[in-house]
């Protein structure tokens, strides 16, 4: 929940007008209470997943994630943003174009699922594209980050590969995933998921 994102919702969607706070199904009307509860939920049902990994089919599934990831905060989990997101002065994928973009997806999601399992590279390089359109489109209000990553590691494990974008304990992978991602640099999310994949099925 970074200070400089910017939100044009002038109705209160999403939050509360008086507090700020995200609404949500537990009635928290305190930042670092909701973040809190909200980290806590979201852990326990990123541990179902991997327990019982969902087959990615397309950009459905990264709604289905969200969805099963925030059921327990947000009445609004698995379901497209109704409001334009801006970071730091650059705006996200407007709302009226989700359908373009949606097919768009859908069409790289089939190209890496063409790829052989063994070609790595080219799977690094169509995983580093998946990641920088569906950043770029951030469909959702909160919880983009986490679905995504899931998502990208879903998509791995379909070809054998594990993937942890967001490994405990190695702070220069996030720091790479956080440039490559608020930048749009593939190649720097290519490398860093070459690596990854690498590291982990030498």
């Amino acid at each position: 929940m970074s200070n400089s994102y910017k939100y044009i919702d002038p109705d209160y969607t999403y939050t509360d007008p008086t507090t700020g706070v995200l609404r949500n199904l537990q009635d928290i009307n305190d930042f670092d209470v909701l973040l809190f509860v909200e980290t806590g939920a979201v852990t326990k049902r990123l541990q179902e997943l991997y327990e019982s990994p969902i087959t990615i089919k397309g950009i459905d599934s990264l709604f289905e994630i969200h969805r099963h990831l925030f059921q327990d905060i947000y009445v609004w989990a698995g379901k497209k943003r109704m409001v334009e997101i801006s970071k730091d002065g650059k705006q996200f994928f407007p709302t009226s174009h989700f359908d373009n973009a949606f097919r768009y997806i859908d069409q790289l999601i089939a190209e890496f699922k063409k790829i052989p399992k063994g070609n790595k590279k080219l799977l690094a390089e169509k995983l580093a594209e998946i990641l920088d359109t569906i950043n770029y489109l951030h469909p959702f209000r909160e919880g983009n980050g986490r679905s995504q990553r899931e998502f990208l590691r879903l998509l791995a494990l379909e070809k054998g590969l594990t993937l942890s974008l967001n490994p405990p304990d190695i702070r220069s992978v996030y720091e790479r995933y956080m440039k490559g991602t608020i930048e749009s640099d593939v190649n720097t999310l290519t490398e860093l998921i070459f690596e990854l994949i690498d590291t982990n099925h030498r």
